[in-house]
């Protein structure tokens, strides 16, 4: 399967830190991707650059071996350096246009949106070789990975499903829905017409990571 057809078909999308008290990032990430995880972002601001890199070379080399895609957060000298498929942007952090001309074509851009006009503006950014590969809506619900972020609860979701319908299939842009998603409110998610999540304590705080994905693909697949 090609990046874009990888990014395209990815349902799952997980952020983690690197579980340095745990101690068991490979295996953990291991298990995630086991259970169907499509893409996973290594997310962890107390890295200095030089662990990050190598925390990212374990990444990259069990996602390669299960065939799936991996990502950087802010940073795109890292992203750059590490070779990530995948790059993430929020609204205050570096540019789509200046990131584009740091990193290779190839490589795929998705950008944080919390609000109807950002949402439209990144299904309008999304035209041309330049443009946005994907875009996350949310936080659905109030969650400690997003101190100080405001929820915007599932009628941004909504807008987002209405905002692709409304571009006639001229727009294919996969997105995705975020914050505070977990097993208990997955199922609202759908209903409000996601059929992409990230999460991150649903399967970082399981017991069995393996399991906990599966359990969210299948709450998916009532799409």
């Amino acid at each position: 399967m090609t990046q874009p057809d990888a990014l395209a078909s990815a349902r799952l999308y997980l952020c983690t830190d690197a579980r340095k008290r745990q101690g068991d990032f490979e295996d953990f990430v291991d298990a995630a991707f086991e259970g169907g995880v499509d893409i996973i972002q290594l997310r962890d601001k107390t890295l200095e650059a030089a662990e990050e890199l190598e925390m990212l070379a374990v990444l990259r080399s069990v996602a390669q071996r299960h065939g799936r895609l991996w990502a950087v957060n802010d940073r795109a000298d890292v992203a750059s350096i590490s070779g990530a498929p995948v790059f993430h942007i929020g609204q205050k952090d570096l540019p789509l246009t200046a990131a584009r001309t740091l990193l290779p074509n190839v490589t795929a851009i998705g950008l944080s949106t919390h609000t109807p006009e950002q949402i439209d503006a990144a299904v309008a950014t999304a035209q041309g070789p330049l443009g946005l590969d994907y875009f996350c809506v949310g936080p659905v619900w109030a969650t400690p990975t997003k101190p100080g972020r405001a929820a915007v609860g599932t009628e941004l979701v909504t807008y987002a499903a209405e905002a692709l319908k409304r571009s006639r299939g001229e727009v294919t842009l996969p997105w995705f829905a975020i914050g505070g998603i977990d097993h208990s409110n997955v199922e609202q998610v759908v209903a409000a017409g996601a059929s992409r999540i990230v999460v991150v304590r649903a399967i970082t705080e399981a017991t069995d990571p393996t399991a906990a994905a599966k359990s969210l693909l299948q709450a998916l697949d009532t799409v």
